[in-house]
């Protein structure tokens, strides 16, 4: 497959001066000078010169030309979904469509065919198409190839590029949206093909040395070194703690390893961070570990499926375990239930702090969600919860977690509940409670708002922009349900009987749930001094 580039090529003029220098002065003399082994310079007669500190290769090339061999571009012809063209803020996300609250670095080139403008009948029914690129490299001798999912999900046909430019068709085997990996198989072939392995046993330290290797930009065969930067990084996706690097990895580098000196794969580099569309100097990587598990899993046959509770949860921050008395109580509150889900059937209840499961402390709700990911179908799961400041456990039997699509079609076609009708104020004074307006929510209301007629809550009717709950985003439509946690309202005079009793405890507010387009969110409200 052929395509055209555009580009910069900078610095030209000042490599050509140099080469001019090599060739006319036969010889370029190097100022005097030498270190003392540690990198630190001794003396210099016209400039100082810096040797490598230990530790520190002298090049990295033995190790490309080593690795390099099984490092695979990846071409692909997809549909473009116009229904998700979305970009993520902060993120280089994925041009039609990205995961949630990542990134890709995947090369994106134009539609192809079915757009207007062009010679045909019009768009086709199915949407136009677009050829896109992305990196992956051989595990096996056999033509297995590990990639991201999201460089394959949408694939109607993948070409792998060799490094001699060999292109074999190749067919996706299996993925695995949680953790973005896929692994696809080439066809025919030549024999055996070279191959790399991930390295389970140690990993590199932060700071050591690393080496990418991908098609950044369709520039196949590109090798870019740096270090780790730190492990453990979470960026929105809830099954994987990633590798940070600073070796530079950019749009088509999705899919392609993260060696260590070694040669090793310690990881499979997925994302970047960046405000600029490029490499600013923070990627993150697959760790070896979970690529290697996952793929195993998809290579033979196996279907990658996690446990599930259907509970909606959400961080419990330290404001809201000083607001309930809790100290520095850390965990994940529940926010809501789905009806007739595992949770909704053992007896989870919104407003309980979620502090273990399966004995296993938790701090966040990341961490929650990948300790009920472990559970297997039908499985057991056992919760420690915090219910009207006392423990409780409760008992789930795990279901199968859905695909992130259907979770995400989920979270945004719950029973609506929006803002009121800015052409329908209240006929009369409502009262005020830490700066918010409350009016009861009645059936008039309800209709107005389009909310479930059995729904119970408080209506927020205004807000003052000064107060607490304005600082923290709650407006006009919003619907107080819990005030505080676990306990559900339906007057104002319960909300103020709420922040009395939170105030009259010294405890610095109170928190309560709020209703907004169907999710409930837990906020903490402090009280105003004076």
């Amino acid at each position: 497959m052929t395509s055209k580039r555009t580009g910069y090529i900078l610095g030209a003029i000042a490599a050509a001066g140099v080469t001019a220098a090599a060739v006319a002065g036969s010889r370029v003399q190097l100022p005097a000078g030498h270190t003392d082994g540690q990198g630190q310079v001794i003396k210099a007669s016209t400039a100082p010169i810096f040797a490598p500190p230990p530790g520190a290769p002298m090049s990295f090339a033995d190790i490309f030309e080593k690795v390099s061999p099984a490092v695979v571009s990846i071409n692909v012809t997809s549909r473009v979904d116009t229904s998700q063209l979305r970009r993520i803020p902060g993120f280089d996300g994925l041009p039609f469509g990205g995961r949630g609250g990542g990134d890709d670095d995947e090369e994106e080139g134009p539609p192809a065919g079915g757009g207007r403008g062009g010679g045909g009948g019009g768009a086709s029914p199915r949407g136009p198409t677009q050829q896109s690129a992305g990196s992956g490299f051989f595990i096996s001798a056999d033509g297995y190839i590990v990639t991201n999912n999201h460089v394959v999900e949408n694939a109607e046909t993948i070409k792998v590029v060799l490094k001699d430019e060999t292109e074999l068709d190749a067919t996706v085997v299996g993925r695995d949206e949680g953790t973005d990996l896929a692994v696809v198989k080439v066809k025919g072939g030549r024999g055996a093909f070279p191959f790399v392995s991930f390295e389970n046993a140690g990993r590199p330290r932060v700071g050591d040395w690393v080496i990418a290797v991908g098609n950044p930009f369709g520039l196949g065969g590109t090798a870019t070194a740096g270090i780790i930067s730190a492990y453990g990084r979470d960026i929105g996706d809830s099954f994987v703690d990633y590798i940070q690097i600073d070796a530079p990895i950019n749009r088509g580098n999705s899919g392609g390893p993260t060696f260590d000196i070694f040669g090793r794969v310690i990881g499979v580099n997925t994302s970047i961070f960046t405000p600029t569309g490029g490499s600013v100097g923070i990627g993150f990587a697959i760790p070896a570990d979970v690529a290697d598990s996952v793929t195993k899993k998809l290579i033979s046959g196996g279907k990658i499926q996690r446990g599930y509770i259907g509970a909606t949860i959400q961080n419990f921050t330290s404001d809201m375990a000083e607001a309930q008395g809790l100290g520095a109580q850390k965990g994940a509150i529940v926010s809501d239930t789905v009806p007739g889900g595992p949770s909704a059937k053992a007896g989870l209840q919104p407003g309980d702090v979620v502090v273990s499961v399966n004995g296993v402390a938790i701090k966040t709700s990341t961490e929650l969600t990948r300790e009920v990911a472990k559970a297997q179908p039908g499985e057991a799961i056992r919760l420690d919860v915090i219910r009207d400041g006392k423990h409780h456990p409760v008992e789930i039997r795990s279901g199968v977690r859905p695909s992130e699509k259907d979770l995400a079609s989920n979270d945004n076609n719950g029973p609506g509940v929006e803002r009121g009708n800015p052409l329908a104020p209240p006929a009369t004074p409502h009262p005020s409670v830490l700066g918010m307006s409350l009016a009861p929510l009645d059936e008039a209301t309800r209709r107005r708002l389009n909310a479930p007629p059995d729904l119970k809550g408080v209506l927020i009717e205004g807000v003052e922009a000064s107060s607490d709950a304005g600082i923290k985003g709650i407006h006009r439509g919003d619907i107080i349900v819990q005030a505080p946690v676990g306990h559900p309202i339906s007057t104002a005079a319960e909300v103020a009987a709420a922040a009395d009793a939170a105030k009259k405890a010294g405890r610095p507010g109170v928190v309560m749930g709020i209703l907004r387009q169907g999710r409930t969110t837990f906020l903490t409200l402090k009280f105003v001094p004076g």
